[in-house]
């Protein structure tokens, strides 16, 4: 494992920084409830008829003034967009890293598989967005105990899970992509999850786009839907494995067989 050793600490300033930055807005965001709840509460009806901006963030599903709801719509963009944008950093220049830094004619004159430095590198990406979920969800945890709220165990879980599968699988495609690049690619993983993030937006917007659900990750994210039913839409959670799945294995093929000079 010392390809995953190696990778780690090569990560590790960007993983501690986007860890303490995420960890850093969640808590805030939990932290001002307390000033901002019941303000919310007198406002979460008018939020709730707000038309198109209110299906496009689930307002119209959930109580805003409720500490779940708040935490759903608020903070739950902050985890997912934070985190997904991490995943997609890491993920891109997984294996495009290699090559723009010369360090795979290294590894590949040493007896050491390309599918072994796919493993470990992937190994090492997932690692990297587990940690930093890890670090949110305990944040998080005491950030809820120190505004005494009683939150829904389940929902709240359910709901960090949801944001680790979407974290996995943008991580997954753009570790697939990686193999194709040599260098840059950073822009790339930024650009396509934003284009995610507004994909799903447009899907709750008519019902014409529904079928964009089963193409973003944040389709199995939505925190209206989880609060409300303490559970994730499977169907569209289903797809995005697959997806994970496509991306994993587009890096085999391609990688294995990828001329690098």
């Amino acid at each position: 494992m010392i390809i995953v050793r190696h990778s780690m600490r090569q990560g590790r300033n960007m993983l501690i920084i986007w860890s303490a930055v995420i960890a850093f807005m969640l808590a805030v965001c939990i932290l001002i409830y307390p000033e901002m709840g019941s303000q919310m509460s007198e406002i979460s009806g008018m939020f709730s008829d707000m038309g198109g901006f209110s299906a496009a963030f689930g307002m119209d599903k959930i109580n805003f003034g409720e500490f779940m709801g708040y935490f759903g719509v608020e903070c739950g963009n902050v985890l997912g967009l934070g985190g997904a944008f991490f995943a997609a950093l890491l993920g891109i220049s997984a294996l495009a890293g290699e090559e723009r830094e010369h360090t795979a004619e290294f590894l590949l004159t040493h007896p050491v598989s390309r599918r072994r430095i796919i493993t470990e590198k992937l190994v090492a990406v997932l690692l990297q967005v587990v940690l930093l979920n890890a670090a949110v969800l305990a944040v998080t945890c005491i950030g809820v105990l120190a505004i005494g709220e009683s939150p829904d165990v389940k929902a709240l879980t359910m709901l960090f899970f949801a944001y680790l599968i979407l974290q996995i699988e943008v991580a997954a495609v753009c570790f697939g992509i990686s193999a194709f690049i040599s260098r840059g690619g950073l822009g790339m993983g930024i650009g396509l999850t934003a284009l995610l993030y507004f994909l799903n937006i447009i899907s709750n917007l008519t019902q014409e786009a529904g079928f964009l659900k089963y193409i973003t990750p944040y389709g199995y994210t939505d925190g209206a839907y989880i609060i409300t039913n303490a559970g994730i839409e499977i169907k569209y959670m289903a797809a995005g494995l697959i997806f994970t799945a496509v991306g994993i294995l587009a890096a085999y093929l391609k990688f294995e067989k990828k001329d690098i000079m």
